[in-house]
């Protein structure tokens, strides 16, 4: 097999391709004997028809074909692997010669990963914040804590207040009229927290146990229910049950209840610990995102549509995946948050372009200064996925060079030597500040 390359306009490219005489004979002769065993000429039993009656039977053309179908996938591996190209699109395929003791001549237009013209990424500049536990850091979460391990006691004479859990039966009208999803019975949420619209939240502190309240609010304009979208709706809101937290003192028989520490003191000592690591490791990927960040505002690059749109797809799956989890559908997800596949997709496209963007220039920064991933790094990883996934090894291994997904780990890998590199090689400042701890 020969193969050449022209390229086209931005990141397209026509492979031509020229396949040996014999391959296109074997590959015919191989044809052939695919389609005898269907073919029903008068006095032949299926399989025994002659070659040479097939043809006069049914013409060349179905051998000529189902040859290409044979050569075709082989032969376009091949090419891409000996022209050293990465296509991301499906191929458009033109014969240009296809006859029996001929090469066959073949055209394949493709797209191909654009070619990355790097800018500065060496030597760049970054503030790196080394964060300090404050004390109120260390409350919060100990009251955190107090809030998990509170008991839920039933209220039956009082009022709602900020926090309580609260079972409620609401309705809402729009001039007067039920809408979808206007009503529901028996919902429990956490007053005051915002898991309900705030003009709901606002009228539930205060409230007794079979109170009922109106309120009223606007509609998104995206409303699911488009004939009320962006309306005034009227809420009636009843209250059927509280219940209250009642945390434990913070004391040592807390900390031995909550964890493996006899003291309290212990736990605080564990819990500034914890909070100084996970203060520092934010720090740190603060650091890796800015200076990724930089290197990619730094370099030109063209990004093809088909890897925006496709990592579009796969951030949406990844955020839908939880909710299949859940036992609802894409669907159920769309109409619960008043939106659509569609929708999503556009407000994850800058989110997807920077990422595609970003790990081109991680591969073309790869590619410069020769980072590799080798055999050793590629088993460590395939290891730790067995791991996580509680598979064997060895199988894991296995099905994953079936799929051809061992190339994908070892990109992976450079990407993250890719990311190492900026940061071996960055002018970093360390400011010292307080750190806001995560929610």
């Amino acid at each position: 097999m020969k193969a050449t390359m022209e390229k086209l306009e931005k990141n397209t490219v026509v492979l031509n391709i020229e396949v040996e005489p014999d391959k296109v004979q074997a590959a015919m002769d191989q044809a052939f004997k695919k389609l005898v065993r269907t073919a029903k000429v008068p006095g032949f039993r299926p399989g025994k028809v002659p070659r040479v009656i097939f043809e006069r039977y049914y013409g060349k053309q179905p051998i000529l074909e189902e040859a290409f179908e044979r050569l075709v996938p082989e032969t376009y591996v091949e090419a891409v692997r000996e022209l050293a190209i990465e296509p991301i699109g499906q191929p458009e395929f033109d014969i240009v010669k296809m006859e029996e003791g001929e090469p066959l001549l073949l055209k394949a237009k493709v797209e191909v990963k654009p070619e990355v013209v790097l800018g500065e990424y060496k030597g760049l500049e970054i503030t790196k914040p080394v964060p300090e536990v404050a004390e109120d850091d260390v409350a919060r979460e100990l009251e955190k804590l107090q809030n998990r391990y509170a008991k839920l006691v039933t209220v039956d004479d009082g009022e709602v207040q900020k926090g309580d859990i609260v079972t409620i039966d609401y309705e809402g009208t729009v001039d007067g009229k039920q809408f979808p999803g206007s009503s529901a019975s028996d919902r429990t949420v956490e007053a005051g927290m915002g898991f309900l619209s705030k003009e709901i939240d606002d009228i539930l502190p205060g409230m007794k146990i079979g109170e009922t309240r109106e309120t009223t609010m606007r509609l998104p304009e995206n409303y699911h229910a488009s004939e009320v979208a962006g309306k005034e709706a009227t809420i009636k809101v009843t209250v059927k049950g509280i219940k209250r937290k009642e945390v434990a003192p913070l004391d040592d028989e807390f900390a031995k209840d909550v964890s493996e520490f006899d003291t309290l003191e212990e736990l605080k000592a564990n819990t500034r610990e914890k909070l100084q690591k996970e203060a520092e490791e934010r720090a740190e990927a603060a650091v890796r995102n800015g200076l990724l960040e930089k290197a990619v505002t730094n370099a030109e690059v063209e990004v093809p549509e088909v890897m925006v749109e496709r990592q579009a797809e796969s951030l949406l799956d990844e955020q839908l995946s939880p909710i299949r989890d859940q036992g609802l559908t894409a669907e159920d997800y769309f109409r619960l948050t008043n939106s659509s596949r569609e929708r999503m997709l556009e407000d994850l496209r800058p989110q997807a372009e920077f990422s595609v963007k970003a790990e081109l220039v991680l591969d073309a920064i790869g590619k410069a200064e020769g980072l590799t991933a080798d055999e050793d790094e590629v088993d460590k990883e395939i290891e730790t996925l067995a791991q996580y996934y509680r598979q064997d090894k060895g199988e894991l291994k296995k099905a994953l060079e079936e799929r051809g997904a061992l190339d994908g780990i070892r990109r992976t890998l450079v990407r993250q030597k890719a990311v190492q590199f900026l940061v071996d090689n960055a002018n970093i400042k360390e400011v010292k500040e307080l750190p806001v701890v995560a929610p």
